[in-house]
């Protein structure tokens, strides 16, 4: 009896750890999920630190009278694996994308020249990414005391937009300048894809009452000039009127 009791007993243990040792086996080091449905959490914007917004950058590494090589940092984000740097040519347009898992990447770039900059935050397991605020600064240059001002950015009419029953329109935008010396915008304004018909200067950041007519696109463009008679161009901002 003693010995079918025993038996018994060594049954009863192994059926018991068999239950709890479950399929796994050992420890899952892939990436995080959301409350234990397999959804990988979507990764969050990245705080942006340094080259400072609307500042002259002079902390890079001169390579030769054209190029310098800067660090960019930034803080990390939450849920996120990877960083993708985008670093914005203001005066050609061009882009150019630098990956990187940590927080900082040296990333060369044209001295005397004006960029933004942005990071987007990626995450294995899932197509969701989040973008940090855009910056802008300018990268140092030899033998330069005041920067050209930024090229100055749309706020409305939105780039775009298709406005319908107006018969008048308000361009607004922003500008700004690392010596903070501006002294006016022009804005140029018609049909043509490249807009020649000047609607004057102004010192405000705006100009209200502009005719428009049903039926067009339009086209406009801001030159922004300092004291030094430093200028830039804007891109070419669009909108439909219907």
């Amino acid at each position: 009896m003693k010995k079918w009791n025993a038996l018994l007993l060594t049954g009863v243990l192994i059926l018991m750890a068999a239950a709890c040792g479950g399929s796994g086996g050992g420890t899952d080091n892939g990436p995080s999920t959301d409350d234990d449905t397999g959804t990988v959490p979507d990764p969050t914007a990245a705080t942006l630190v340094f080259p400072d917004n609307n500042e002259t950058c002079n902390e890079g590494t001169a390579l030769d009278e054209v190029r310098s090589t800067v660090t960019f940092q930034w803080n990390a984000a939450q849920n996120t694996d990877s960083y993708r740097v985008t670093v914005r040519n203001l005066n050609t347009g061009n882009s150019s994308n630098i990956d990187a898992t940590g927080t900082q990447v040296d990333i060369t770039i044209n001295r005397g020249t004006p960029y933004e900059w942005f990071v987007t935050s990626r995450a294995n397991g899932t197509n969701a990414t989040a973008q940090s605020a855009t910056w802008r600064f300018y990268n140092e240059g030899p033998g330069i005391t005041n920067y050209a001002p930024f090229p100055a950015e749309v706020v409305a009419p939105v780039r775009g937009a298709n406005l319908v029953g107006v018969t008048s329109v308000d361009l607004s935008w922003t500008g700004t300048d690392v010596d903070d010396d501006i002294v006016d915008y022009e804005v140029f304004f018609d049909t043509n894809t490249d807009p020649s018909t000047s609607l004057g200067t102004t010192t405000a950041s705006n100009i209200d009452g502009v005719s428009v007519s049903a039926g067009n696109t339009y086209y406009w463009k801001v030159v922004t000039r300092d004291s030094q008679s430093n200028s830039s161009t804007s891109e070419i901002f669009q909108f439909r009127v219907d």
